[in-house]
């Protein structure tokens, strides 16, 4: 239990052992002015009535002002649970695009690297036909040609 509502029950019990103690008390007629005209009734009974009245009407209220409050929660958690979507989606979205700008700069190094592969590919290939050109040419100069048996 709430410490509010244990202290409202306390109260409560008080209040109806100090009537059921005093009952006789309050049931004494008195005359009790209500400004214009004057009646006879027992004072401790109205004032018991009136304490019962305030109390059920503050009761209504702090009702009604906890379910305004428990409809504004509601609302607010809806609001929240909107918002906390949006921020999902926005952060999904920024996942797939930053997704989608990593394949494309993989994609680019990808062709960049076979085209380097293919320029290395090239050029190996023409130091190799070069250096046999090379080769072949060392080889005219430093092996004479080889003259046939009847020269």
């Amino acid at each position: 239990m709430r410490n509010r509502l244990f202290i409202a029950l306390i109260a409560t019990a008080l209040v109806a052992a100090f009537a059921f103690l005093n009952w006789s008390t309050l049931l004494a007629p008195t005359l009790l002015s209500l400004g214009f005209f004057v009646v006879e009734a027992p004072l401790g009974l109205a004032m018991l009535g009136l304490t019962a009245v305030v109390t059920l009407v503050f009761a209504v209220y702090m009702a009604v002002w906890q379910g305004k409050i428990l409809l504004e929660t509601r609302l607010h958690a809806k609001e929240l649970q909107m918002h906390r979507t949006l921020a999902d989606q926005a952060e999904a979205s920024r996942f797939t695009e930053l997704q989608t700008m990593i394949r494309v700069e993989f994609e680019q190094l990808a062709q960049q690297l076979k085209q380097s592969q293919e320029v290395s590919s090239r050029e190996l290939r023409e130091n190799v036909n070069s250096l046999a050109a090379m080769l072949a040419e060392m080889d005219d100069r430093t092996i004479p040609p080889t003259r046939g048996p009847g020269e």
